[in-house]
């Protein structure tokens, strides 16, 4: 992930983090019609407390983007612990999904090709960093 990409990201972020809590119900919303099967997951979940974790889980990836070797750590943890939680490898797609579409939702003109791509970019470098390592944690 290069300077601009980052600079992309953090600058778009700051846009939205204002409207955090508009941002992740809207993100649910959009997953839950996506993919239902992830519905069952949230059950007895105080969702008001989850979008908050989801705003503030962004958040400090968009921070952590200048250092990846301290942040990869951390999303490996998150990875193992969605694993715990029933989290499947689809999942991850839904959740992409969801996250480009609430993003594209909240920034309007200002989403464009390269937003999209820098945003894909450092959803998949996170999906795949915490797929790898569900996976290990379920081999185990």
């Amino acid at each position: 992930m290069g300077p601009r990409q980052i600079e992309i990201i953090r600058s778009t972020w700051r846009k939205i983090a204002p409207h955090g809590d508009d941002a992740a119900r809207l993100f649910y919303k959009r997953l839950f019609e996506i993919d239902p099967s992830v519905k069952p997951l949230f059950a007895g979940t105080d969702m008001s407390g989850q979008r908050k974790k989801l705003m503030q889980t962004l958040g400090s990836a968009v921070v952590g983007l200048q250092d990846l070797d301290a942040l990869v750590p951390i999303i490996q943890d998150m990875g193992r612990r969605h694993a715990t939680y029933g989290v499947k490898d689809a999942h991850y797609d839904s959740v992409g999904e969801a996250l480009l579409w609430t993003l594209k939702q909240g920034l309007g003109e200002d989403w464009n090709d390269e937003t999209q791509e820098a945003w894909t970019r450092i959803y998949r470098l996170l999906a795949d960093t915490m797929r790898t390592a569900s996976n290990e944690a379920l081999a185990s």
